[in-house]
């Protein structure tokens, strides 16, 4: 079911908080909406699902205008952060609840929900109550219950953030398994640029209720549109140093580093610019020639991240393979990889 999102504004007291969106939530993708707080990434669920009225605008499930019709009249499953499973039920009652609700028979409901707990590997769990339960396993009933009625469209508000990390990174998988198993679009709302990036078809970054950029993970990840994008996506985070144009080159602070950069062609001298770097970008690879001083060093298993300041005291992380030659303040002359440099105007637009 393909979802399209048409000039769609939205104000609470009189304060805008989304203005003129348009989307298009291709038919059996799963797209993530992900942002800060406060972006408008829950406001614009909340309207695909009807639980806010748009105060302009269009919302289209397929070719159907759905954009007044009452939530229970638009088929769409819900997965909310708390799971909102009744206490006094049992597993297979909570499932059952929108099938029974509808008017379904007894053994249609019993069918059903045998097959979609089979689906989220929960059929040992149909009779006991929500507090006997993990996490987890709370998080599969509320998936299952959203799923059982057959719905146009799934949506996910901030399904994973109250599961531990090893949690979040089992359901990851299983979410994503269950939405390309059953063909279901589904929108994911999250602040976790991890779960958006493992999960999701594409990406739409928000920011001030606007949607920044929408793409691919890796083509947002590899091609950020603007510094906040690249700021947004990426752990560890990229690193931004701040600098000039000069003679098609990125000077930073005093001049003691110099970046040829092809972007910068025609770029006024004394342009304010600043460049993005990210970890994987500098270490031992690099063409450039990078020297500062190791001012933080954290073991993270596999690898080890590094913090290197500058002379002018700006900071470029590092991420590379585990070693223990290097200390906190040693000096090192590190490459930085000028090709994956990424140039920004003081406005945050991207350049190069």
């Amino acid at each position: 079911m393909q979802i399209s999102i048409r000039n769609f504004t939205k104000t609470f007291d009189g304060t805008p908080v989304i203005d003129n969106m348009n989307l298009t939530i291709n038919d059996g993708e799963m797209l993530a909406l992900l942002g800060p707080s406060g972006c408008g990434k829950s406001t614009t669920l909340f309207a695909i699902c009807g639980i806010h009225r748009m105060d302009e605008g269009q919302i289209l499930f397929g070719k159907r205008d759905v954009s007044r019709l009452p939530s229970q009249k638009r088929n769409v499953g819900v997965v909310f952060q708390n799971y909102a499973l009744y206490p006094h039920l049992s597993v297979f009652e909570n499932i059952a609840f929108p099938l029974t609700v509808r008017g379904d028979k007894k053994p249609e409901i019993d069918r059903d929900v045998r097959a979609i707990a089979n689906l989220t590997h929960i059929s040992e769990l149909l009779e006991r109550r929500p507090g006997q339960l993990s996490g987890g396993q709370q998080q599969r009933v509320a998936l299952a219950r959203a799923l059982v009625r057959k719905p146009d469209v799934l949506l996910l508000d901030e399904p994973l953030a109250n599961l531990d990390a090893k949690l979040r990174l089992e359901m990851r998988s299983e979410i994503r398994r269950i939405q390309l198993e059953t063909g279901i679009t589904a929108v994911l709302v999250t602040h976790d640029q991890v779960e958006a990036m493992s999960m999701c078809d594409r990406i739409a970054i928000m920011k001030a209720g606007e949607i920044v950029q929408i793409a691919t993970p890796s083509e947002m990840y590899n091609d950020p549109r603007t510094a906040f994008v690249a700021g947004f996506l990426g752990n560890p985070p990229i690193s931004f140093l701040k600098g000039r144009a000069e003679q098609g080159t990125f000077v930073l602070g005093g001049g003691n580093f110099r970046l040829p950069l092809a972007a910068l062609a025609g770029i006024p001298d004394g342009t304010a610019l600043t460049l993005g770097v990210r970890p994987e970008h500098f270490g031992s690879a690099g063409d450039v020639p990078v020297e500062g001083k190791v001012a933080f060093a954290e073991t993270q298993g596999r690898e080890n991240l590094y913090d290197v300041v500058l002379p002018d005291g700006s900071v470029l992380r590092s991420i590379q393979p585990v070693r223990n030659d290097i200390k906190l303040g040693d000096s090192v002359r590190w490459g930085l990889d000028s090709k994956a440099a990424l140039v920004f105007a003081e406005d945050g637009r991207r350049l190069g």
